[in-house]
């Protein structure tokens, strides 16, 4: 048995991950090489090595000649009897090879192919390993900045987060612990690579999933997601359970689940929404905590008429039009929001025919409020609601 050469397999194998058949393989293809450049390309040499003991043995396929004029492929019949008496002209015989009898050079090339087998499956080892990663989440830890980006440990390689995936504002210090989003990972000739990002809205998701039992469990499904990275987002959720409630199960008591994922997002504020199939209800739970007095929606086109009160005209939009933007991305609808006033002098609203019934006006308002989460939030702590 072999045993240093086992001993040695063992190790890279456990190590390493790096499976010993390959590693075998690779030393057969080093040991062929060598037969060839030192006895000649036209060697016709076999390689066998036992798989269990590591013990191996080398031939040269030669065929028995009165005149030798390649000795790498024929040999003299008073040589091939030593092996085997029974020889003759015309046979083809395996002469034993000592790997010993190998030139330098083509010890050293023989080593060189076998390191080149190591490193190609250690990338490739790693390769399969962070590719099972590919759009998941990741903890990391900041190594440090690369000039405006940042270099991310993920364990067993680094990667890096670019200004561009970077959260707007956010300053990362080395030994931060970190979440990212692994967007994608590529098998370079120098090693796999993978990218990150801290604003893509798939990490949003993913904190969910790993903060609320639910959306885990798939109890609550996450239906929609749009995203500001840095500023804000908004969350359609639908729970296929009637006796859980999908907001409330996001947000948590007195805020305190969607709160650990706004602070891991650095501040971002998180409007939460119950998801409805018809849109014209989306739309309208979308342009939370706006109050919305009616919307006049074409699934077709896929466009909207929003009309609000005049005083929620603002607020429906928001600041610079984020409000609106964001229920647009969330909805997949043109949304055009028009107050009151401007709806009865456009012809798009009658207030004696659209007049809501008080109690339903009330509670339209009332689950519009209830379906954002930062405004749950500060309520329960009792703080006045900034728009």
């Amino acid at each position: 048995m072999n045993t240093e050469l086992l001993d040695a397999l063992n190790v890279l194998e456990k190590e390493k991950n790096i499976s010993k058949d390959s590693l075998l393989d690779a030393i057969e293809q080093s040991l062929l090489q060598a037969c060839k450049n030192h006895f000649g390309k036209d060697a016709d040499a076999v390689i066998n090595i036992d798989r269990e003991t590591c013990n191996y043995s080398i031939f040269l396929k030669k065929e028995v000649v009165e005149e030798v004029f390649d000795p790498a492929i024929e040999i003299l019949l008073e040589d091939a009897v030593k092996y085997d008496p029974s020889y003759n002209y015309g046979d083809i015989i395996n002469v034993p090879v000592e790997s010993k009898a190998f030139g330098r050079i083509a010890t050293q090339n023989a080593k060189n192919i076998i390191l080149q087998k190591i490193r190609e499956e250690e990338r490739k080892v790693l390769y399969d390993e962070y590719y099972e990663k590919e759009h998941d989440m990741m903890t990391g830890l900041v190594q440090r900045y690369v000039g405006q980006n940042v270099s991310i440990n993920l364990g067993k390689m680094d990667a890096l987060l670019t200004k561009d995936e970077m959260i707007p504002g956010e300053k990362l210090r080395p030994n931060d612990r970190v979440k990212v989003y692994v967007v994608e990972v590529r098998n370079n000739p120098r090693g796999p690579r993978v990218n990150v990002s801290r604003t893509h809205p798939e990490l949003v998701k993913r904190l969910f999933e790993e903060v609320v039992t639910e959306v885990h469990d798939g109890i609550i499904e996450i239906k929609g997601i749009a995203r500001e990275a840095g500023s804000r987002t908004k969350m359609s959720v639908y729970s296929n359970d009637p006796d859980v409630d999908a907001v409330g199960a996001c947000v948590g008591l007195n805020g305190v689940r969607v709160n650990s994922i706004v602070n891991e997002l650095n501040g971002e504020k998180i409007d939460i929404i119950n998801w409805n199939e018809n849109p014209a209800i989306l739309i309208e739970n979308a342009l939370s905590p706006a109050k919305v007095i009616a919307v006049l929606a074409d699934p077709e086109e896929e466009e909207a008429t929003v009309i609000v009160p005049d005083y929620q005209l603002s607020l429906a939009i928001g600041k610079e039009g984020q409000n609106a933007r964001l229920a647009a991305r969330l909805t997949g609808y043109k949304i055009d929001i028009k107050s009151e006033t401007q709806a009865t002098e456009d012809g798009d609203f009658d207030e004696e025919e659209d007049e809501y019934e008080e109690d339903e006006y009330e509670e339209s308002e009332e689950n519009a409020e209830e379906s954002v989460s930062d405004v749950v939030a500060e309520e329960a702590a009792e703080e006045p609601v900034e728009e």
